[in-house]
């Protein structure tokens, strides 16, 4: 039954069917002609997946992150980080970087990232001189901190999935998230000064006085959030609903860029998002219900402990599995499909699951700069406006730095865990 569903997954996926529409067939072809279950076990499971009380955080940081994107919260987080940073040679590129990693505590969508940040600095970056494939991939590279820097939706869906603390799963995705910003900052500073860029970065910078005044009320709501989670105060679910309230209040009355009239697009936008994603985990369900029935788990932890004899090697076999994977499967789509499936495996090898989700989520975040699938790419590519295929010889020191981060994070487990102690 399992290689007659991965190969309909896999015509489906060729065939460019939707995600989960893709899933949802692949499922019922496997209880049609290989199970004695009736039909009726597709709406019971899907229903199943989707009745869980932290997946309500996903419509309510979607609707957050609309809100705070329309909200004027952008502009003044690239004002703010350009004052810390903007100075130097390069300074754009690095403030692109921070800025990405401050909004992705906003948003937690390294696409919605992507067009919130890159609608402001690329244009600026290519103003300074620099060429647009770089600004653009920059700009891709950067916002993948958008799924890893919490609050993150694949973090909720990797929790959900497995059964792993959506609270902890957060904690430890700031260590990671720091660590991949700092690499990429260096990155960019020595990428400029190979190249000649960015010399004249610092101009028509605002003091860290005034940007740090202009943007408090955005900066505020990583801090009620992650803090209100963290000290106790309310669970994830109840803080995304926080955070629409803060946003809608900031955006209206504080900020005054939303206007009554935006609203029922920004409402809709975020229903549309939600519905994309909801439909994914439902089909999802219904496979990894039909996966786990089939006792492929078993299987592949049998062979597994026959072929890896380390922890590190098995590590290194997850991640290359996982880099391939995330080239052209959504990563919300793979965490619910393989997230199941390799969490007690990883778990029988002595893994924190709370480590191994953060590695599977970096990793498959790299899919997102990868083509053919790369949604960070066309993105950015869309706000550029320039064909995605002129940003792929850029693409290698943003790839590379990610890359070695990966490998720092599988391997040096306090760089995820070192928060999450006490928990």
């Amino acid at each position: 039954m399992n290689a007659a569903i991965a190969a309909c997954l896999i015509i489906l996926f060729g065939l460019s069917v939707p995600v989960a529409v893709a899933i949802g067939l692949s499922a019922m072809f496997g209880i049609s002609f290989f199970s004695s279950m009736p039909l009726l076990v597709v709406p019971q499971k899907i229903f199943t997946s989707l009745d869980s009380f932290p997946l309500l955080a996903v419509p309510f940081f979607i609707l957050a992150g609309n809100l705070m994107s329309r909200g004027g919260v952008s502009a003044r987080l690239v004002d703010f980080a350009k004052s810390l940073i903007g100075g130097m040679q390069g300074g754009l590129a690095s403030t692109c970087v921070v800025t990405c990693m401050i909004f992705a505590a906003i948003s937690g969508s390294s696409v919605a990232t992507t067009y919130a940040i890159g609608a402001i600095l690329i244009p600026a970056m290519v103003a300074h001189g620099y060429p647009t494939p770089m600004a653009a991939t920059i700009q891709a590279s950067s916002a993948e901190l958008g799924v890893i820097i919490p609050p993150s939706v694949p973090m909720i869906i990797y929790a959900v999935s497995t059964e792993t603390s959506v609270t902890k799963l957060f904690m430890a995705g700031i260590g990671p998230g720091i660590l991949i910003a700092a690499l990429l900052v260096g990155m960019v500073q020595i990428w400029c000064r190979m190249r000649g860029h960015g010399k004249q970065d610092g101009d028509a910078r605002l003091s860290i006085l005034t940007s740090t005044y202009r943007a408090f009320w955005a900066l505020m709501l990583p801090v009620i959030i992650l803090g209100g989670i963290y000290g106790g105060v309310f669970t994830p679910t109840e803080a995304a609903a926080v955070a629409v309230g803060y946003a809608l209040l900031v955006g209206m009355f504080v900020y005054r860029e939303i206007r009554p009239a935006d609203l029922p697009g920004i409402f809709r936008t975020a229903a549309v998002s939600t519905a994309a994603i909801m439909l994914i985990i439902g089909t999802a369900g219904l496979l990894s219900f039909l996966v786990n029935l089939s006792g492929l788990p078993r299987i592949i932890g049998t062979w597994a402990e026959g072929n890896f004899t380390s922890q590190w090697q098995f590590l290194l076999a997850i991640n290359l599995l996982l880099f391939a994977v995330g080239m052209f499967i959504e990563t919300s789509a793979a965490i619910l499909v393989l997230g199941p499936v390799l969490a007690p495996i990883a778990i029988g090898y002595g893994i924190d699951p709370v480590h191994f989700g953060v590695v599977m989520i970096v990793n498959l975040a790299m899919g997102m700069i990868t083509p053919p699938l790369g949604v960070n790419l066309f993105a950015a590519a869309s706000v550029a406006q320039i064909p995605v295929q002129r940003m792929f010889r850029s693409l290698l020191m943003p790839l590379a730095t990610v890359v070695l981060a990966l490998l720092l994070i599988t391997y040096i487990p306090a760089i995820s865990l070192y928060l999450t102690r006490g928990l």
